[in-house]
């Protein structure tokens, strides 16, 4: 699948739910509408349609949310999809987690073919942690993340910069998960739906002064390292860890993007930060056929964009798009 700027495309995340365990406070309000069950996917459908991608060329897919691992059954699909690693169809399946269900599902994962997971963890402080998450247990998330190590999994730490929440300790997360033997990556604050009472432009920290400020404490020296993923990576010399950085409005590297993203409604959104669609659901839903579908894939891939229009400053304090993360898929 090749897009009009000659990016091939061959990265795709898929979310599985809109529901989530947690709610942090810069991903959505505490009050939570989500969709009715009727609009979401079946499993099914959702194995059905990532095969339709893996056809076309996806050779990397990540499984995200709101928090996939409350999915009722979602292991189902997960080995479903493991097996296209096994017969050589797709090179990697991974999944974004808040961490709460993976002390349960750690192992049952390395023997569906997940090898790495990625943990969005913001803080080490439990009382930053309960006031981030709204509902979450930092005991609860450490504990899978211990059991994540334990099984195999290669775990990378996902880190939102919050300005005046937790900038104090990033040279914590740094020499933990240095000690951990974890990759660590942080993210700028993204503006995407209506969050509540919470102000973005508040919570908005430039990676560029995160960086500045950590170069006068460690030994940054970049790395070629890539995921497939938006993230640059340095290598943290006091430490040997690898740390990275997603910066979509301070460097958005648009330029070498990959991927698209599925809701878990079937909707195909080309790029994260930008309206355009194309609705699967009903090409799923209309026959025993593929061809419609994949003709419907290709024909989306055609009008990827160059890249999107996140800005947060005083005049854009709103949201960039009117939709949630959970709901395009972290």
């Amino acid at each position: 699948m090749i897009d009009p700027f000659g990016r091939t495309v061959s990265y795709l995340r898929v979310s599985v739910t809109d529901r989530c365990d947690f709610r942090c406070v810069y991903c959505m309000a505490e009050d939570m509408h989500f969709l009715p069950k009727a609009d979401v996917l079946s499993l099914e459908e959702l194995d059905r349609l990532c095969n339709a991608f893996i056809r076309l060329g996806v050779r990397k897919l990540r499984l995200t949310g709101g928090e996939p691992l409350v999915r009722r059954n979602i292991m189902w699909l997960i080995e479903s999809l493991g097996r296209r690693i096994a017969d050589g169809a797709l090179d990697e399946l991974t999944l974004t987690t808040n961490g709460s269900q993976l002390a349960k599902y750690a192992g049952a994962l390395k023997a569906a073919g997940v090898r790495r997971v990625n943990v969005s963890l913001d803080t080490l402080d439990e009382r930053k942690f309960t006031a981030i998450t709204r509902w979450g247990r930092i005991g609860q998330v450490m504990d899978g993340i211990a059991a994540a190590k334990e099984a195999g999994l290669k775990v990378k730490i996902n880190t939102v910069a919050l300005q005046g929440v937790n900038e104090d300790e990033f040279d914590d997360l740094i020499a933990w998960c240095g000690a951990e033997g974890h990759d660590l990556t942080f993210i700028e604050v993204m503006p995407m739906g209506e969050i509540g009472d919470e102000a973005r432009l508040d919570q908005y920290l430039p990676l560029s002064h995160v960086r500045a400020r950590l170069d006068e404490r460690w030994t940054l020296t970049e790395s070629d390292y890539r995921t497939g993923g938006p993230a640059r990576y340095v290598t943290v010399g006091e430490t040997g860890g690898r740390l990275g950085f997603i910066t979509p409005l301070t460097h958005n590297f648009c330029e070498s993007c990959n991927r698209v993203r599925v809701t878990c409604t079937g909707t195909l959104y080309m790029c994260l930060g930008q309206e355009d669609a194309a609705d699967l659901r009903a090409p799923l839903r209309t026959g025993e056929s593929d061809g419609p579908l994949e003709d419907a894939i290709l024909a989306a891939i055609r009008r990827k964009p160059k890249g999107h229009d996140f800005v947060i400053d005083r005049q854009h304090h709103g949201p960039a798009v009117p939709r949630h993360m959970s709901v395009t898929g972290g």
